[in-house]
């Protein structure tokens, strides 16, 4: 509490939760509870929920029994209205369909927890098998981890979870995400513009771990991973390790689960000779945040698996292995904030199946030659642009024809407008977001030579 202690003359700390202990643990001088909502003003929200267009508004206003009826079972809290009214928006407004909803059987299933809202069930219920796949792996996300929808979409590829027949597989998963915002399962980040971050509330996320408890851990501390670990076996895990917990959390504590599909670590854990990958020979997604992860970099490559690999800020690493082409059906690699980066193995080129490349915030300033085999990428992001003799890099993105969104850095090593050209920006028919970065250019006396 001390940090408290420097604020000005009538400062306050406002605290929110769901639980009394937690407020009386803070000693708060003023305990205010929220009541739940009234009659008048849940079937409000429900309203707002459901409505699509002004012009709907007197049609269901013929179902507002049946709607008070439902919000009663959603006993007035907040968020199970918001839930029923995004499973509600996906029906008919008939009175049978809302009837159906009404009198569902989950309402009366006792082996929920009390804490667990029914109405969260019913509308995970009505999601189809792939949704409610998809729903379920967006909760295994660390709580402070921020996620793009690019990169929740490619992490549900990998596991197999997206259908999308002989279409793009990316524009599917992101219908999926589309929906499960639509339904108030997932909430988009007001900090991001349009729906680009998601998050889950504290209950629907509860929910989701309840009902994925057999085959998926999520921890929030290394001590309580290790304990569940040694009890059970699992095929997911996502473990958030921070402070002196990174010192109770040892990699030979995962070893045991041999049949692991995805793992999530964001924080440091404790290293020992000898420690490596090969264990793990089904893994598909490695997620790894802000940790040390040099010494396991090398039998990454034996994960022959593995369809997603984030490396994100773990600033120990200078590079990825010369061999990462074995890694044949790799699509994902995102390395960002890794500073300690500044080239890319020649062997790249060979994934040919990958469909998402970033390398920003890293001191990559060189591409292989022959990237341009990378034909299948979707999202690149980093590109360093520059002149080697009378070749631009820029050349390399010609026939990427499949880019819809493109990051470029370094544009002012290029002064020519015949090989910026030959990029082919302008005949990517999938393009919709496309960065440019740039600086002045400095001569040797410090002076401003030339702008772009």
């Amino acid at each position: 509490m001390t940090p408290f202690s420097y604020g000005g003359p009538g400062s306050r700390v406002l605290i929110t939760t769901r639980h009394d202990t937690v407020a009386r643990s803070m000693k708060v001088v003023y305990c205010h509870h929220v009541d739940k909502l009234g009659p008048i003003d849940a079937w409000s929200l429900l309203k707002k929920q459901v409505l699509t267009s002004g012009k709907d508004e007197p049609e269901l206003d013929m179902l507002k029994d049946i709607g008070l009826q439902i919000i009663a079972k959603c006993d007035g809290l907040p968020l199970a209205i918001k839930v029923m009214g995004g499973l509600l928006c996906k029906k008919e407004k008939t009175r049978r369909d809302w009837e159906d909803i009404l009198n569902d059987d989950i309402w009366s299933v006792s082996q929920i927890p009390e804490e667990l809202n029914y109405a969260i069930h019913l509308s995970y219920d009505d999601l189809s098998p792939c949704l409610q796949e998809c729903f379920l792996h967006f909760s295994l996300k660390p709580k402070k981890t921020i996620l793009s929808v690019n990169e929740v979409v490619s992490m549900w590829i990998g596991e197999g979870l997206v259908n999308g027949g002989s279409g793009i597989l990316e524009l599917e998963g992101k219908r999926y995400y589309n929906e499960l915002i639509l339904r108030n399962l997932i909430e988009p980040d007001t900090n991001y513009p349009g729906q680009f971050i998601g998050n889950m509330h504290d209950v629907i996320r509860s929910f989701a771990h309840f009902v994925a408890r057999d085959e998926a851990l999520v921890a929030q501390s290394g001590a309580t991973a290790k304990n569940k670990l040694r009890s059970h076996s699992f095929l997911r895990l996502s473990i958030e390790t921070k402070g002196a917990e990174s010192d109770e959390f040892e990699w030979r504590d995962l070893t045991g689960h041999k049949l692991l599909r995805l793992l999530m670590l964001s924080g440091n854990f404790k290293m020992q000779p000898g420690d490596s990958l090969v264990t793990f020979s089904s893994l598909r997604t490695l997620f790894i945040e802000s940790a040390n992860f040099a010494a396991l970099l090398e039998s990454v490559c034996q994960l022959k698996h593995l369809r997603y690999l984030s490396l994100r800020s773990c600033t120990d690493i200078s590079r990825l292995p010369k061999n990462i082409h074995e890694l044949k059906f790799l699509q994902h690699i995102n390395l960002e904030g890794c500073g300690g980066i500044v080239k890319l193995p020649d062997s790249i080129v060979k994934l040919r199946g990958l469909r998402y490349l970033s390398t920003n915030d890293t001191h990559v300033n060189s591409i292989p030659r022959g990237f341009r085999a990378l034909t299948n990428l979707w999202v690149l992001f980093g590109f360093p642009t520059y002149m080697d003799g009378d070749w631009c890099s820029l050349e390399e993105l010609g026939p990427l024809s499949q880019l819809k969104e493109l990051g470029l850095k370094g544009l002012e090593n290029v002064l020519e407008a015949s090989s910026i050209a030959k990029a082919r920006v302008g005949a990517k028919q999938y393009l919709t977001a496309l960065t440019l970065e740039c600086s002045s250019r400095l001569g040797d006396d410090g002076l401003l030579k030339a702008r772009v």
